[in-house]
């Protein structure tokens, strides 16, 4: 298997006199609970850092060696963070868009081009969308490593609070444990309600608050 050269998209830029390139990318689409949280970072020209590749096929160890890194030796990154009820809102799509802009405006150097992991940022001119961005791009596979483990510290936090619900285990997604946990301990605020299995949960026990 021939290994994806992550400079890239960057090479192209660099080439036409860009060198200041935002990677942006969330974290937390698909989880139950919590906010989704992104991440925009500028690293510096021709940066590289060996094993950097998309969070998710990262270790846990792994992503936290290179989520101090990466905040260490980047010009510039942000975070934005969009919360549940925010979701419920105005949809999952949405919001992340929300918290893309947001880690941009987080950002003390203003980019000078803009690439993303499959999201259009409108209006936001000079910004490339790649799919699959955080497997193909350094930039975006640094942001999403700091969305990621922002979003997880996010969640070993409700863990303390909620240690029955087992968040630290999951981060918030869908498992078998985590649903039965929810119809054993109830539905709490920090749930994004517009997401199905919550829906249908909340649904049950108000037509069994009824029946009673």
């Amino acid at each position: 298997m021939i290994k994806e050269d992550l400079l890239q998209y960057e090479k192209k830029l660099y080439a036409q006199g860009i060198n200041l390139i935002a990677g942006v990318d969330e974290a937390g689409r698909g989880p139950l609970v919590g906010p989704v949280v992104a991440a925009a970072v500028i690293l510096p020209k021709n940066y590289s850092l060996d094993g950097l590749t998309d969070s998710k096929k990262l270790t846990e160890k792994q992503r936290d060696k290179f989520f101090e890194i990466i905040k260490k030796d980047a010009i510039s990154y942000g975070v934005g963070i969009v919360d549940a009820k925010t979701i419920d809102e105005i949809n999952i799509l949405e919001a992340s868009r929300l918290a893309m802009n947001i880690a941009l405006d987080n950002l003390k150097v203003k980019p000078e081009f803009i690439l993303t992991d499959a999201m259009k940022l409108p209006p936001r001119e000079n910004v490339k969308d790649i799919i699959h961005g955080d497997a193909l791009s350094i930039s975006i596979a640094a942001a999403s490593v700091i969305a990621k483990v922002t979003r997880d510290g996010i969640m070993y936090e409700l863990d303390k609070k909620y240690p029955e619900y087992e968040f630290a285990k999951h981060k918030g997604y869908p498992t078998k444990k985590h649903l039965e946990n929810m119809k054993k301990y109830g539905i709490l605020d920090n749930y994004r309600f517009s997401y199905r299995p919550v829906k249908e949960l909340e649904s049950r026990i108000r037509s069994e608050e009824v029946k009673e």
